[in-house]
């Protein structure tokens, strides 16, 4: 049993992915209290991998990106086979203090520990490296870990004058750091889940 928080079809919204259909899985649950968390963590049903499959099906796209609160703590071999068993590519993303089933097609690796103790990834290759920018946290953080791609995104403080800011940051950044990439929350500027 899985205790999930929502499953909604809609388009990633971030990272290299963005605009791309994919219907989420959301668990419900984090090892981490970051304090820029859009999740309730308390809220959430109790479902067999067999209720996540048929959800899955009532939706035309077959990227299911698995998401939380912190998935790894959930996920496991029974439902990548399940999902992998309909035609589902997996996308997860993880704040890496977890190690993760084998079977997952796209690891999303978005570090917490510059906002949280404890949160030091114990994951140290991905696909994609996703760095949330508070103003104050230096990406160079992670040049050890392998990524294929790196991504870095403004972190939405609700402010939107400290929102521009930020972006005008992370933007200055990506481009005196070209391996970096410059990451919008596609979904909250089109204001779809």
């Amino acid at each position: 049993m899985y205790k999930i928080n929502e499953i909604f079809y809609s388009i990633q919204g971030e990272g290299i992915n963005a605009g791309v259909p994919a219907v989420f899985i959301r668990f419900s649950g984090c090892n981490l209290s970051c304090p820029f968390c859009d999740t309730e963590h308390n809220e959430g049903r109790m479902m067999t991998a067999d209720d996540i499959v048929a959800e899955i099906k009532k939706y035309p796209a077959r990227l299911a990106v698995v998401t939380g609160g912190e998935p790894a703590l959930f996920i496991d071999d029974r439902l990548v086979d399940a999902l992998h068993a309909v035609g589902c590519s997996i996308a997860i993303e993880t704040n890496g203090t977890r190690k993760l089933p084998a079977g997952i097609d796209h690891v999303t690796l978005s570090p917490k520990d510059a906002f949280c103790d404890g949160a030091q990834p114990v994951i140290d290759s991905c696909d994609e490296l996703k760095v949330v920018y508070c103003g104050y946290n230096d990406p160079a953080r992670y040049d050890s870990i392998k990524a294929h791609a790196r991504v870095l995104q403004p972190c939405d403080t609700g402010d939107a004058m400290r929102n521009a800011d930020l972006t005008a940051d992370v933007l200055d950044y990506c481009l005196q750091h070209p391996m970096w990439r410059l990451s919008l929350q596609l979904h909250k500027l089109l204001n779809v889940k």
